[in-house]
């Protein structure tokens, strides 16, 4: 067994595929074939389930897979610790964020992070926060900015930033002359939410109090895959919708005919964190990547340290 089997071995099983593991291993399909089954062979289980249609790791061939990723990456940690003796924060930072953090956060720490650390390579995936809480637990991304409260699987917590909600609502909508948005306000509107597997309609429906709100009839199905379609909907006067105030710098705020106001609540906000897990050998890439958002959040959240 060596580490090039490893490879292969998490690239069959990420692909579910031979023709693509081995395109991504630069090898050829044969080759990656038979150290595979060299490897199954040398092991003396059956790592994947082959078929003319597909390729399914098995239950014995995910223990392995486990171990294999956890190899690869103190593999890396030794190249990582090679590097820093130079510079303790060069090479690939894989991160992974939330389609409502990543579209607002990324453009004010982007640059900022080539200008301090040109060394640091970041790599930046966005998924919904199932998602990236398993990537991260199967080592395939180093960190993961969320807005949940601690995961229980073990991972390591840095809070950033606390983060108020606004509602948004069309220039013609009875809200427009009130200064200040009651619950009450906000118990009569049409509320739109994105649907689900997004975060964000639990968090804001929590916050403000609207958990146990009928979501029956119409408004049950108007529900967006994303925060600009949500948007869209509320400037076309569908209803009214909770957005995060990092949001308010997007490209939406002008031509669309959209108002905003700050809610005056109680608890109506959500903390963003850093997740990562113990043991992980770069802390200080993460402590710098930690270091740039703090330095560069705007005035409408609040710091967390």
């Amino acid at each position: 067994m060596n580490l090039r089997d490893l490879q292969y071995l998490i690239a069959v099983a990420e692909t579910q595929h031979f023709g693509k593991a081995a395109k991504r291993c630069f090898v050829s399909q044969p080759t990656l074939s038979g150290q595979i089954k060299k490897l199954e062979h040398e092991l003396g289980i059956v790592l994947f389930e082959r078929s003319n249609h597909s390729v399914k790791i098995t239950p014995a061939g995910q223990q392995i897979l486990k171990h294999a990723r956890l190899m690869m990456e103190q593999v890396e940690a030794i190249k990582q610790s090679a590097r820093s003796f130079n510079d303790p924060v060069a090479g690939p930072l894989k991160l992974g964020a939330i389609p409502t953090i990543s579209p607002y956060l990324m453009p004010l720490i982007l640059q900022p992070l080539q200008q301090n650390y040109p060394a640091m390579r970041l790599i930046i995936s966005e998924e919904q926060t199932d998602t990236l809480l398993q990537r991260l637990q199967d080592h395939q991304i180093d960190a993961a900015l969320l807005a949940t409260e601690h995961p229980e699987t073990g991972f390591i917590k840095i809070p950033l930033y606390r983060e108020p909600f606004w509602i948004a609502f069309p220039q013609n909508h009875e809200l427009y002359t009130q200064d200040e948005i009651s619950q009450q306000d906000l118990d009569s509107c049409k509320l739109l939410l994105l649907s689900e597997g997004h975060c964000l309609a639990q968090q804001a429906m929590k916050a403000c109090n609207l958990n146990d709100r009928n979501q029956q009839g119409e408004m049950a199905n108007l529900r967006a895959s994303s925060l600009e379609t949500l948007l869209q909907l509320v400037a076309a006067g569908y209803g009214t919708t909770l957005i995060p105030a990092m949001a308010l710098g997007g490209s939406w705020v002008s031509g669309r005919g959209i108002i905003t106001r700050e809610l005056s609540l109680p608890d109506t906000w959500r903390d963003i964190s850093l997740f990562y897990r113990p043991g992980f050998p770069r802390e200080e890439a993460l402590e710098a990547l930690t270091q740039t958002i703090l330095a560069n959040l705007p005035n409408t959240v609040r710091k967390l340290q």
